[in-house]
């Protein structure tokens, strides 16, 4: 029999081969699937502010020509979404309020659906909703203003804050007097003030007539020193059906002529001024440029310009 010293024991069992100084391990059981997905928000530097977009939900859909280029023949249509990858009997759609700290007041630009979206999103990003100091209300489309209210549909959610909305878009709501603007705006009538386009909620924070989605959708210019941002609501509600054909009719705009010369006016301004922008229904984070493309506009994802800002 040989006896190792404990030296040469040390080396010889150096030279073993990794795999034989483990003992065999029970085979696992099969990983569960996640599921796709990503962080519900994302937040970047303009000049002296901060903004954080929220993903308040996500859904997906069939028929899209139902709703997106109703005047387009289906064979446009689906030349349309092959050239740019996407299926033409699917989409998928996001909702995306927007968090603009100025440093001195919190603006929350719509609310969702409802509340337990936004507030999931807004949570996630390191904000409660006693913060919020300001809550802008682009147009009264459900999507947007379902969130003002919370669950017992009595509280408003946002209780620290004031509203704002555009003078032409409240009038018209206040007429139309549907169920959604009835349950979550009008009980908080007194605590909304009203703009006109050019007209500003906070400084720094400037109103845009952008009629035509709905009678008085409004867009808002965020500006800090020097630096611009747009954030455009509906104006467009597909990245590529909207932005590429803004004559494209879209069974949401109330009136479609007003909505497509919209489209050209709010997005050829951005493409002229080289300014990034967020979408409302833009693929989250939903945060974009946009180039002038022969009739419409090719819509350019932002990468990592913004996070350049600090």
């Amino acid at each position: 029999m040989t006896t190792l010293s404990r030296r040469q024991a040390l080396i010889a069992g150096a030279t073993i081969p990794l795999a034989a100084t483990f003992l065999p391990q029970a085979v696992r059981a099969q990983e569960t699937m996640q599921g796709s997905g990503f962080a519900p928000w994302n937040r970047f530097k303009l000049g002296g502010f901060e903004v954080t977009t929220l993903l308040a939900g996500t859904r997906a859909g069939d028929k899209p020509q139902e709703t997106f280029g109703t005047n387009a023949s289906p064979e446009d249509f689906a030349a349309l979404s092959a050239a740019n990858f996407i299926p033409a009997d699917m989409t998928q759609n996001f909702f995306t309020p927007t968090v603009v700290n100025t440093g001195a007041e919190l603006v929350l630009f719509d609310t969702g659906l409802s509340a337990e979206g936004t507030l999931a999103a807004l949570t996630a990003a390191g904000m409660t909703p006693d913060m919020v100091d300001v809550v802008v209300i682009t147009h009264m489309h459900g999507d947007h203003i379902g969130g003002l209210m919370g669950a017992d549909g009595t509280t408003p959610t946002y209780a620290n804050a004031r509203y704002v909305t555009g003078s032409v878009e409240h009038n018209a709501a206040t007429e139309a007097g549907d169920e959604g603007f009835l349950k979550n705006v009008a009980p908080l009538n007194d605590r909304f003030t009203f703009l006109d386009d050019g007209g500003s909620p906070v400084s720094g924070i400037t109103a845009m007539a952008a009629f035509g989605h709905s009678p008085g959708h409004m867009v808002y210019q965020i500006e800090s020193n020097g630096q611009r941002l747009m954030v455009t609501a509906d104006t467009a509600n597909h990245y590529v059906w909207s932005l590429q054909r803004p004559d494209w009719e879209v069974r949401f705009d109330r009136d479609k002529a007003a909505a497509a010369a919209t489209r050209k006016a709010v997005f050829g301004q951005i493409a002229a001024d080289r300014i990034p922008f967020i979408g409302y229904h833009m693929p989250f984070p939903g945060v974009g440029y946009v180039e002038a493309m022969g009739d419409g506009f090719r819509y350019v994802p932002a990468s990592y310009q913004l996070l350049l800002n600090g």
